[in-house]
C-alpha cells in the first residue's frame, strides 16, 4: 500500500461520521438555522425599540403642535377637534379597519385564537402603520388618548411578520414572538422594562411559560438597551419620594382603592357595553351615522377641554407628572373631566390607547382624595394612579410595577400593593371581566360552522 493511500485513510479516519456532523449541527448551540433566528429575533427587538422612540417622539410633538393652536385660541379646538376626529374615522374605517381603539385587545385576540389566518388578518403591516399615523392625526385633533396601547400592536405586529419571515411552522412560536414584541413594546414606550415583561404574563398570555417569557425577557433588554443609548435612563413622570406613615396612610390607602377601583370598573364597563353597542337611540346613533357620532365626539372633546382649561386634552402626561412631582395647576375636576375625555374618545373610534390617560385620571383622583386624609399629597396621587388604572384593565400587579418604574419610588411597595389589590375587588364589583379580555371577544375569530372541520397546523419537532 502506497503512502498516499495511507494518509488518505487516517485523514477519513480523523473525520468524524457523518450523522455525527448533522447531530452537532440540530444541536441548539450549533444549529445554523437556529443561530440565523437569533440573529433576525435581537434584530427585530432593535427595531421594534426605534420605532417606539420615534413614535413617542412624534407623539410628543403633535401633542405641542395642538397647544400652540390653544395659544392661537383657546376656542380653535371647537373647531379642529370635530374636523380631526371624523378624519381619523373615516380614514380607519376605510382605509384601516382593525386600527381603531387600543390596539392590545387585538393583540390578545391574535394571541388566543390559534387560528394562523386569523393573526394575518389581525397583525398586519399596513395596520400597525394607519395605527401610528391615524394615533398621531388623533393627538393634533387634541383626542384623549395615548400612544402605549398603539406601540404593543405595532410592536407585536413587527415580530409577528418577522416570524412568518422567518418561516416558523408552529403557531406557539409566533405566539411568543408577538408576546415578546407586546413586552417590549410596553418597556420602549415607558421606560419600564420589568413591567413590560409582567404586563406581557399578566395581560396578554394570562400564563406564564418559560419559552415565552424568556423571549419577552430578552427582547426587552435588548429593546432597553438601544433606549438607554439614545434616550438614557429616564423615568416617565419623574421622580417621586413619597412615602406613608402606617396610620394616616392606610386610610388614603382604603379610600383610594375603594374610589379608585370602582371608577376604573366604570370605565371599563361603559367600553364593554360600547363595544357589545350601546342600547336605545344612542346604539342606533352609533351604528347608522358614525361618521356624525365622531364628530359630536369631537366636539364634545373640544367642550371638556374648555371646561378643564386645556388641561383635558391630549395624553395627560404633563398633568400626571406634575401632580407626581407636586407641581401641577389643574382644577380639581381635572379627574372628572379627563374621564368623559377619555370615554369620548374611544367611543370616536379614532386608534388611540387609554395607559397614559388613565393613569392620568388616576392622579387627578389621588389629587382630590389628598384633601380628604392627612397623608402626603404625593403618596396618594400615585395611590390613585394604581387604584385607577387597576379598576380600568384588572392587573394589579402591572399597575403597581408600572407606576414604582416610572416614579422610581420603592417605599410605597407595600401600599402600592394593597391598593391595587382593593382597587381590583372593587372593580368587579362593577365590571366582571378584565377590560382588554373582554373587548378582544370583538376581535375574535368566527365560530366555526357544523361539519366544518377545523384544520391544525403541525409543527416541525426541530424548532421547539
Amino acid at each position: 500500500m502506497s503512502f498516499a493511500h495511507v494518509l488518505k485513510d487516517q485523514t477519513y479516519a480523523m473525520k468524524p461520521p457523518p450523522l455525527a456532523l448533522k447531530r452537532i449541527r440540530r444541536l441548539p448551540l450549533f444549529s445554523p438555522r437556529l443561530w440565523l433566528r437569533r440573529i433576525a429575533f435581537w434584530l427585530g427587538a432593535v427595531l421594534v425599540a426605534l420605532i417606539a422612540l420615534v413614535f413617542a417622539r412624534l407623539a410628543d410633538d403633535a401633542g405641542e403642535i395642538f397647544l400652540k393652536l390653544l395659544h392661537v385660541s383657546r376656542f380653535l379646538p371647537l373647531i379642529v377637534a370635530p374636523l380631526g376626529i371624523l378624519f381619523s374615522a373615516f380614514l380607519t374605517r376605510k382605509l384601516f379597519p382593525g386600527a381603531q381603539g387600543s390596539g392590545i385587545p387585538q393583540v390578545i385576540a391574535a394571541i388566543h385564537s390559534g387560528d394562523r389566518a386569523h393573526m394575518d388578518a389581525m397583525l398586519r403591516l399596513r395596520t400597525a402603520f394607519g395605527k401610528v399615523l391615524l394615533t398621531l392625526v388623533g393627538l393634533l385633533a387634541g383626542a384623549s388618548i395615548g400612544r402605549e396601547g398603539p406601540t404593543v400592536q405595532v410592536s407585536a405586529t413587527l415580530m409577528y411578520n418577522l416570524g412568518r419571515r422567518l418561516r416558523l411552522p408552529r403557531t406557539e412560536m409566533l405566539n411568543a414572538l408577538v408576546l415578546a414584541g407586546g413586552a417590549a413594546g410596553v418597556a420602549a414606550a415607558f421606560n419600564t422594562p420589568l413591567a413590560g415583561v409582567v404586563f406581557a404574563i399578566e395581560e396578554l398570555s394570562h400564563s406564564f411559560e418559560s419559552r415565552t417569557s424568556g423571549l419577552s425577557l430578552t427582547a426587552v433588554i435588548i429593546g432597553g438597551v438601544v433606549s438607554l443609548a439614545l434616550q438614557g435612563n429616564y423615568t416617565y413622570f419623574g421622580v417621586s419620594t413619597a412615602i406613608l406613615g402606617f396610620n394616616a396612610g392606610w386610610w388614603a390607602v382604603l379610600l383610594c382603592g375603594v374610589v379608585g377601583g370602582l371608577s376604573g370598573g366604570a370605565f371599563a364597563a361603559l367600553l364593554v357595553r360600547a363595544g357589545k353597542g350601546m342600547p336605545g337611540w344612542l346604539g342606533r346613533f352609533m351604528r347608522d351615522h358614525p361618521f356624525a357620532f365622531a364628530a359630536l365626539c369631537g366636539l364634545l372633546i373640544a367642550v371638556f377641554g374648555l371646561l378643564s382649561n386645556g388641561s383635558s386634552y391630549g395624553t395627560g402626561y404633563a398633568q400626571a407628572r406634575g401632580l407626581v412631582e407636586g407641581r401641577a395647576d389643574v382644577p380639581l375636576s381635572y379627574a372628572a373631566l379627563k374621564f368623559c375625555a377619555n370615554v369620548v374618545s374611544y367611543l370616536s373610534g379614532v386608534p388611540g390607547g387609554i395607559f397614559a390617560p388613565s393613569l392620568a385620571v388616576g392622579a387627578g383622583i389621588g389629587q382630590y382624595l389628598s384633601h380628604l386624609v392627612p397623608a402626603p399629597s404625593g403618596a396618594v396621587v400615585l395611590l390613585g394612579m394604581v387604584a385607577y388604572f387597576t379598576g380600568a384593565v384588572q392587573a394589579p400587579i402591572t399597575a403597581t410595577i408600572i407606576v414604582m418604574e416610572m416614579t422610581a419610588n420603592g417605599n410605597l411597595t407595600i401600599p402600592l400593593l394593597a391598593t391595587a389589590m382593593l382597587a381590583y375587588g372593587s372593580s368587579r364589583l362593577i365590571c366582571r371581566r378584565p377590560l382588554y379580555g373582554a373587548l378582544a371577544r370583538q376581535f375574535a375569530p368566527p365560530a366555526p360552522r357544523p361539519g366544518v372541520p377545523v384544520v391544525v397546523a403541525q409543527g416541525d419537532p426541530g424548532d421547539a
